[in-house]
């Protein structure tokens, strides 16, 4: 027996799924109300970020006085370091090369290696640390900083750090160490980094990374040099910023007197170490994600050694107005004499003549001419103040001993 399907109320059907023409009008209501939703969320948010906006200015002053008060806090004190028995300065580099590979091996956030190498001075200056456990005191301060400030997911472990110091500590060590390092500290960790205060010196004008690279860059080479161990991050941050910017040869905006005030000594300073950074430092960046800020450093240098060897050259003497161009090479870098038509007893009895002028009578010279003494006077000084200049010149280019290089 054959199945036989009922007829519906809406006539004959072939298909349970019925394709009908209100079918689109049904995808294009839903397709509305969705992007309905989507602009009403991004509604939301701007109106979220406004209100932070004006809350954040609102509070801007006593959050700079905040962090203002406790970067003076929270500052390493140099002495204290340098008072240390086993530990020297010139170990440090190698450490700072290390927690910043540690640090681009973990992706952590720039503010991340600020605090770290702050807590690692800070503990320095109070306690006596062993040349043995210099790197698990780094070690420690950067785990430290990265749960305080850091994303969860991306916080080392002890066994990743342990893995990095070729299994020279255990792991208890890392832990007791970092007890430690916050017992000495009474817990305060909260510092502001020089990070925290580019970031508000660089909202108040257009986004431009090529510049937050760049004044990272300097920031953190600063990181590996003493005389900035006790500098304020206040004071470096925008110093930082303001020798970014001139290498970069980015104009001044309009911002606030905090944030363009830079200390003159601080920004010298820091130009003086870009010469030779960390290599280690030069290769984190030179990614592009980071802008490739030091090739871009070292491309201005090698612009302001030749700018340099050019202005160390012995310039060209004026041309003397009214006079010819010279003819020869000794014309034009020796002295002028003035030309004279004839050569009068008067002028020939104080000596011989200046070479290399010579009168076109050679039979004149031969019989004219006494016998030259041994010793010849001086030639008299030109009264033509170009060639007085001249003559100033030669004598102090070609007379005068020169320094030797």
């Amino acid at each position: 027996m054959a199945f036989r399907q009922p007829l519906s109320r809406y006539g004959q059907c072939n298909s349970y799924f019925v394709e009908t023409q209100d079918d689109g009008v049904y995808a294009a209501r839903a397709e509305e109300r969705e992007r309905a939703r989507a602009i009403a969320r991004m509604q939301q948010r701007a109106l979220a970020e406004e209100l932070s906006r004006m809350t954040a200015e609102e509070y801007q002053e006593d959050i700079m006085d905040h962090m203002e008060y406790m970067e003076s806090q929270t500052l390493p004190d140099v002495n204290s370091i340098d008072i240390q028995t086993e530990i020297q300065w010139f170990m440090r580099p190698y450490l700072l090369d290390f927690l910043v590979e540690a640090h681009a091996a973990f992706q952590l956030l720039p503010e991340t290696l600020f605090l770290a190498v702050n807590l690692l001075d800070r503990y320095c200056s109070r306690r006596v640390v062993y040349k043995r456990h210099y790197q698990l005191v780094g070690c420690a301060a950067l785990l430290i900083a990265a749960k305080y400030g850091d994303k969860k997911d991306r916080v080392p472990t002890v066994r990743e750090l342990k893995s990095m110091c070729c299994s020279l500590y255990d792991d208890e060590m890392f832990t007791q160490m970092e007890w430690h390092v916050l017992q000495t500290l009474n817990w305060i960790i909260g510092h502001p980094t020089v990070d925290a205060f580019l970031q508000v010196a660089l909202a108040e004008g257009p986004f431009d990374p090529e510049v937050e690279h760049m004044s990272l860059y300097i920031a953190e080479i600063a990181l590996f040099h003493k005389e900035f161990v006790s500098t304020r991050p206040s004071i470096l941050a925008r110093s930082s910023l303001a020798l970014a910017r001139c290498i970069l040869s980015r104009n001044d905006h309009k911002v606030s007197e905090w944030a363009a005030t830079y200390d003159p000594q601080t920004v010298m300073s820091l130009s003086n170490h870009l010469y030779q950074p960390s290599q280690v430092l030069s290769r984190k960046y030179s990614s592009m994600h980071l802008s490739n800020v030091s090739t871009t450093v070292d491309e201005f240098l090698q612009r302001q050694a030749q700018i340099a060897r050019r202005a160390a050259a012995p310039p060209t003497p004026p041309a003397s107005v009214g006079l010819e161009e010279p003819k020869s090479m000794s014309d034009a870098y020796g002295p002028q004499t003035p030309q004279k038509n004839h050569y009068s007893a008067a002028v020939l009895q104080h000596g011989c003549l200046t070479p290399p002028i010579t009168p076109e009578n050679e039979q004149f010279v031969a019989k004219s001419l006494p016998m030259a003494p041994t010793t010849y006077p001086t030639t008299p000084t030109p009264e033509h103040p170009a060639n007085m200049h001249q003559a100033q010149y030669y004598h102090n280019t070609y007379i005068q001993p020169q320094p030797q290089y």
